[in-house]
């Protein structure tokens, strides 16, 4: 069975679960589970990029997970500083656009100037946007879009009747996106894990126990291939199925 070229999914977002799991089962500690994962980044966007997706969000770290052994959390933090000056030339001449979502204001210092300079050098690439979501939940980006929509009630600048899903989607983090088409979860886990709670109103769920450090271009086809047996009618009858 082949992937059918006219039922790509636009947008597709994922779960990257299972570092610490893929590491524990080689008996090495849970950063060279992130290690792996941080470099299978890179790969699955490829692999998106030739299937033809054209919006890829990750969940790479998320509000709850603070609560993690600090050296693991140190760890995610710096990481990204290291890979960045590494492979910043490469980043400049892709053609992907690469963005960040989530709160900005408890990431350390030297890894969002990181953030921002590569949003910066790739903002006018017209690729796959890769987008990935550091210091995300999304309990808190409801509330803030929320917070913004009560104080332009405050401010008369809008009025009560004017709040529709449509002006609480604008001020989402991921306003300027397409709807969300699928939701990927690695390593065997089915829960959402208070991740873009409203965008997948009528998403496709797909659930793989393959751990994320072991999840490539084959896994990726066979979420796609389960994506395109769908029926997705948002609600409505397909008289076709």
């Amino acid at each position: 069975m082949n992937i059918d070229p006219n039922k790509i999914p636009m947008h597709v977002a994922m779960i990257l679960d299972g570092n610490g799991r893929w590491a524990k089962k080689r008996l090495l500690p849970r950063t060279f589970g992130h290690r792996k994962g941080a470099f299978n980044i890179v790969d699955v966007a490829k692999a998106c990029d030739k299937i033809g997706i054209k919006y890829l969000t990750m969940f790479c770290f998320s509000t709850e997970n603070w609560n993690r052994p600090a050296e693991e959390v140190n760890y995610i933090m710096n990481a990204p500083i290291r890979y960045f000056k590494r492979y910043k030339d490469k980043i400049l001449k892709s053609k992907y656009r690469v963005c960040f979502i989530g709160r900005r204001d408890r990431i350390p210092t030297a890894l969002l100037h990181i953030l921002e300079e590569i949003e910066e050098i790739t903002k006018e690439h017209t690729g796959l946007t890769l987008t990935l979501c550091v210091d995300y939940g999304s309990y808190d980006e409801i509330t803030t879009a929320t917070k913004e929509i009560a104080t332009l009630v405050k401010e008369n600048k809008l009025k009560v009747d004017d709040i529709t899903p449509e002006l609480i989607e604008k001020h989402l983090f991921t306003k300027d996106y397409p709807k969300l088409d699928l939701l990927i979860r690695t390593s065997g886990e089915v829960r959402i894990s208070n991740y873009l709670l409203w965008q997948l109103g009528y998403a496709e769920l797909y659930f793989t126990d393959t751990l994320w450090p072991d999840f490539d271009e084959k896994e990726l086809e066979k979420a796609i291939l389960s994506y395109q047996s769908r029926n997705r009618r948002f609600g409505g009858l397909n008289e076709n199925k």
